[in-house]
């Protein structure tokens, strides 16, 4: 009798301790991959094979499974999720669309992504047949997608894991101006995220789940407002504004993690140049105790996985023609970064636009316009490849030439510069006018003066004129806010040559091409 009491004493006090004990999860995170499945270089471009063998590179599908190996042996419990935009930024993207994504997200055993933008690049129907090939679920809160039968009752608004006898409520969120950045189709309409975030936590909270992470393609700025405008949530994974947070990092925008509201945020930059590790305490009521980690860089120190490396070797066959092939060459480094295309004139974008009214000068065409988001990267010096130009250009997008009146370019130029602050790819690159604005005034009034080229002078824009415009094909039907571009009063014509094709042409044509910038893009 007394060895039973005993025993039963022994087994209260042991069930007690278990219910009070601490339960760390290990969250190991992507975003804004964009098909780097090869290495690349320090301008997020495709990495040569000697500079790759000479350490000089970064990231890679095969360093990246490396990488989750060794971190998933460190941890008690872990999951790896993804915060969207796998899809679209190499050749890998353009001759397989989603299925070299989901062969190797598979592979490295994802738990669950949220949908980026970009996964809505070709439709819904790709979107689809990538989610028919993965292994895990997709998620997405703030769409509603029940009148688009190829993605209704497919595409899930939160999901539960369990890991360590622990539940884990994962939420998925995607911008809500995904409509203007890419190509949803007219079935499917994007929410606020908050109340979206909101109502999720609240269910899975009613279902006992106490763990609650949302994976967010939503930009760093976005993410702040969820956590201190929800109740419930214990980490945000981000994605979409390629923000580097890190306590050891140069460069990075904020800690890792940056807690907002008791909510710990983190974003591991993008192109799978970084793996982010946190590792975060909760107590037995589901209270985050404590968030640390930083994101780990895939240097050469991460070896590549041989068989992953073979894999993609056999993948890369039908592409190497295609971007072995050299179009050009370029004096110094052709700068495509986004920090500076999405906020001022930058040497890429003028090379783009330069080229795409170079092209359409003779069809009565004065003006170019780029958005900053269609300029993918860099281009170091030396020999330019067509892979390196359809890396900085990889959407396919083919010139748009239409007629406006000068006061539909200044509504143009409003909303192009309308959110900087966000680091948003609206922003202009022109060619054939010139503007300043200010950045201190409210969106929609920042343009202070524009000038469009007549011969060798450039002469104030008049608002009644009609001018003839080139823009790519993205722009010009309403992308990125650009509405005031679409329609059928345009006198357009939305099926010019392919923009990689004239950059590269172009590139020839002025080869050793000497980059520039020349003031066109002022800032008050």
């Amino acid at each position: 009798m007394l060895k039973s009491l005993m025993t039963a004493t022994a087994a209260l006090v042991l069930s007690a301790a278990a219910a009070q004990a601490d339960y760390t999860l290990t969250i190991l995170h992507t975003n804004d991959f964009h098909a780097r499945f090869e290495p690349i270089n320090r301008f997020d471009s495709g990495c040569k094979a000697e500079d790759n063998a000479e350490g000089k590179c970064f990231g890679g599908s095969a360093r990246l499974i490396t990488a989750i190996r060794e971190a998933r042996a460190r941890a008690q419990n872990s999951i790896l999720v993804d915060g969207g935009d796998q899809f679209q930024g190499t050749l890998y993207y353009t001759y397989y669309k989603g299925q070299v994504a989901a062969e190797m997200m598979n592979l490295m055993g994802y738990d669950a992504m949220t949908v980026g933008n970009h996964e809505f690049d070709d439709g819904p129907e790709v979107l689809r047949g990538f989610m028919d090939a993965v292994q895990f679920p997709v998620l997405m809160s703030n769409a509603d997608v029940s009148g688009e039968e190829l993605l209704a009752g497919k595409i899930l608004k939160s999901t539960v894991i369990e890991r360590g006898g622990a539940r884990i409520g994962l939420i998925g969120l995607t911008p809500e101006d995904t409509d203007e950045l890419a190509s949803p189709g007219p079935n499917i309409t994007f929410s606020d995220p908050v109340p979206a975030v909101q109502g999720e936590v609240d269910r899975l909270t009613a279902d006992g789940v106490t763990k609650i992470i949302v994976l967010s393609h939503s930009g760093f700025g976005v993410d702040q407002r969820v956590a201190a405008e929800t109740t419930g949530v214990d980490v945000i994974v981000g994605g979409h504004s390629n923000t580097l947070l890190s306590n050891t990092h140069d460069g990075a925008q904020g800690p890792y993690p940056t807690m907002v509201n008791g909510v710990a945020i983190v974003q591991a930059y993008a192109y799978g140049k970084f793996l982010g590790e946190l590792s975060v305490t909760f107590d037995d009521a589901g209270i985050v105790t404590e968030a640390v980690g930083d994101p780990l860089i895939m240097d050469a120190a991460v070896s590549e996985d041989a068989t992953v490396v073979a894999r993609l070797g056999e993948l890369a066959g039908p592409l190497d023609e295609i971007r072995n092939r050299v179009v050009a060459e370029t004096a110094v480094p052709l700068g495509g970064d986004r920090a500076v295309c999405r906020a001022e004139e930058c040497t890429m974008g003028n090379l783009i636009a330069d080229a795409m009214l170079a092209r359409v000068a003779d069809q009565g065409i004065q003006i170019a316009i780029q958005n900053g988001g269609g300029i993918r990267a860099s281009i170091d010096a030396g020999e330019v490849t067509m892979g390196e130009v359809l890396t900085v250009l990889p959407f396919q997008n083919t010139l748009s030439t239409f007629q406006v009146s000068g006061a539909v370019i200044v509504e143009a130029l409003e909303n192009g510069v309308s959110q900087v602050e966000e680091g948003a790819g609206r922003f202009p690159q022109v060619a054939g006018l010139r503007f300043v604005w200010d950045a201190a005034a409210e969106p929609g009034a920042r343009i202070v003066s524009v000038e469009v080229a007549e011969g060798d002078a450039f002469v104030s824009l008049d608002p009644a004129r009609i001018y003839g415009v080139v823009s790519n094909n993205y722009v010009r039907n309403g992308g990125d806010g650009y509405a005031m571009f679409s329609g059928d009063d345009k006198n357009a014509y939305d099926y010019g040559p392919d923009l990689a094709d004239v950059t590269a042409e172009y590139l020839a044509e002025y080869a050793p091409y000497q980059p520039y910038t020349d003031g066109r893009i002022s800032r008050r």
